[in-house]
This record gives structure tokens, sequence and C-alpha cells, in this order.
């Protein structure tokens, strides 16, 4: 019997100590806004095959959740931005979510963490966010599952992100972060952070280099007091945690849930050599490494997206795939 325990003991070590070496890397963002997309079995079957160990799903698709049973891919699961004033107001609604979106499949389906909607702000994040958290969590914690929950910001929710150093909350937001991020430390929940260089380059292309924004070079753009940038999602994930620092979330970790660089419909900006370029450098150069303010933390980030959508709104944003609705490749990603 001391033998078997011991043995059992030795499994369990070895899971937590996977789990452990499993943070960091790079994942997929599975978007659902074409109507030619294949069959959720399909694109599973699809990611398996590039050995993608995690996605992220903006909402709780039961299609896409039966596809993932047994694949042993890694879930971002998120809820819809409208769920959110109901999350927070009623926690029989919270209940019932996670008995049918968590419960249902974690038997068979990994979950990372549960995020509180996408890139929520006014009044919905002050009002709502951080209660929707709470109740979320403690509906996921009596079933006895762990599976944290937090929510997925971005830099537009910035005063200042240069210097990285000077990163803040714009003030009407400050008061929801706090109580968010001191909640999330308390439990040692991270957070989700969307960022995209593409959007300040494209804003400000004479004051910001290609190759900085592309994160291809080795030559320091950025000094700010010690630390220093060759790449803009590096600086602008610090200014996150920056920000975070000065507002009770010193110790949460940041996931970078959505990047990515569009292949066309936005002039000399976008082509499939610049998109190319962009991920193959998440997947090489930035992503299982640290950031200048977190440099013994592995990065962790997903490339937005599997595929071209083509019922999301302009062209650009419709061409942020690897790949075709087809499954043929855009370009190729050495993963």
């Amino acid at each position: 019997m001391a033998s078997v325990l011991s043995f059992i003991n030795l499994c369990v070590l070895l899971v937590h100590l996977n789990i452990l070496v499993d943070a960091g890397g790079i994942g997929l963002n599975y978007g659902l806004l074409g109507n030619n997309l294949p069959s959720p079995p399909q694109v599973i079957e699809l990611v398996k095959s590039r050995n993608i160990e995690k996605i992220r799903l903006f909402n709780p698709d039961h299609n896409v959740l039966e596809a993932l049973r047994n694949s042993r891919i890694q879930v971002v699961l998120g809820t819809l931005n409208a769920d959110i004033p109901n999350l927070a107001n009623d926690p029989g609604f919270a209940r019932t979510w996670v008995q049918d979106n968590i419960v249902a499949f974690a038997t068979n389906v990994n979950f990372i963490c549960i995020s509180v909607g996408n890139e929520v702000q006014g009044d919905t994040l002050r009002n709502y966010v951080p209660n929707a958290i709470k109740n979320l969590d403690a509906a996921v914690k009596a079933t006895g599952y762990k599976v944290p929950v937090t929510t997925t910001i971005g830099t537009y929710l910035l005063s200042s992100s240069y210097p990285p150093s000077t990163g803040d909350f714009v003030g009407d937001n400050k008061a929801a972060m706090q109580d968010i991020l001191s909640y999330l430390s308390n439990n040692g929940y991270p957070i989700l952070a969307t960022v995209y260089p593409y959007f300040p380059y494209t804003s400000q292309p004479a004051q910001i280099s290609i190759s900085y924004a592309l994160g291809n070079s080795s030559e320091v753009f950025v000094r700010d007091g010690d630390k220093q940038y060759t790449a803009l999602l590096v600086a602008m994930t610090d200014a996150i945690y920056a920000a975070m620092e000065k507002n009770n979330g010193g110790s949460v970790e940041i996931i970078v849930c959505e990047s990515g660089w569009p292949s066309k419909g936005n002039g000399g900006f976008t082509s499939i050599e610049l998109a190319q370029t962009y991920n193959q450098n998440l997947v090489t150069r930035i992503s299982n490494h640290g950031t200048p303010r977190k440099p013994g933390s592995r990065l962790e980030v997903y490339i937005f997206a599997i595929f071209n959508e083509n019922q999301k709104p302009g062209e650009a944003e419709q061409n942020f795939g690897l790949y075709y609705p087809d499954m043929t490749e855009v370009y190729h990603i050495d993963f």
C-alpha cells in the first residue's frame, strides 16, 4: 500500500510540474465570425496537426467544446459581453453558466481560465465586471473544479504607455481595475490582455520603426531607465504591467490573449510578408521569454486568428487569419 501511495504522490507531483513547465508558449484564437468556416472537428484536427496545445474561444460554443473533448488542447473560454450584467447581478445565472459550460465538459476538456467578457470598458467595466468575476469564481469553486476567472483588457485602458514605466489606467477605470486586480492577486489568477503593435504602428508610422513593430530587430528602440526594448509588443505589455503595479496588481501575470497582423486590407501596412514576419517573431522571439519588468515569467501569447473571418467589419479585420476557410495556409508559420 505504501508503494502505491508513493506512486500516486509521484504522479500528482509530475502533473503539477507539467503545469509549471507548460506556462508560456503560443496559442491560437478560434474565432467564429465567418459563414464559410470548416466544422469544429475539422478545426481541432488542424490545430492538433500543428502541435498547438492552447486555443482561446470568445464564447462557450458547445459545438466547439464537444470537438475539444479528449483533445488535450488547453482552452481559454470567454463569456459573452452581453451576459456580464446577469453574471454580476444574479449568482444563480453564474451557477447555471458554470454548470452548462464548464461542468458539462470539464471531465475531458482542459480549461486554462474563464474570461468575463472581451475588451470590456466604460460603464460595463466599472459597474459589472468586478462582481461578475466574483460571482463566476464562487460558482466555479462550488463545483470543486479549479479554473481561474479573470477578464480581458487592452491598451485602450491606459492613460499613458510611453515609456512603459509611465503606464497607468485611465482615471474613470482606475477604481474598477483596482478592485479586479486586488481580487486576481489574492487568488493568484492572471489577467488577459489584447496587445497589437499593428495599431500604434499604422497610426504613427513616421514615429515607430517597422522592425520595432514587427519584433524582428535586435536594436534597442526604447530605453526606460535600466530597461531596454527591441520589440513594441514587449514594451506595450510592460506598460500594462506598470499600470497594474500602481493599482493593486503587482503580482498578477499577463497572458497576451490576442495579437496578430492582417495580411491585407490596409494598403502598404498589410501584406502576407508583414503578417508572416510578425507572427513568426511571436513564436520564435517573443513567446517563452520574459519582459524587462517580468524577466522571470515566460510570456504566453495567442495569435489572432486561425481563420480569415468574412463576417468581421472591414477588409483588414477579415484578414488576420493564418488559414483560409478551406484550411489552406495564408502563409506558413513554423511552430
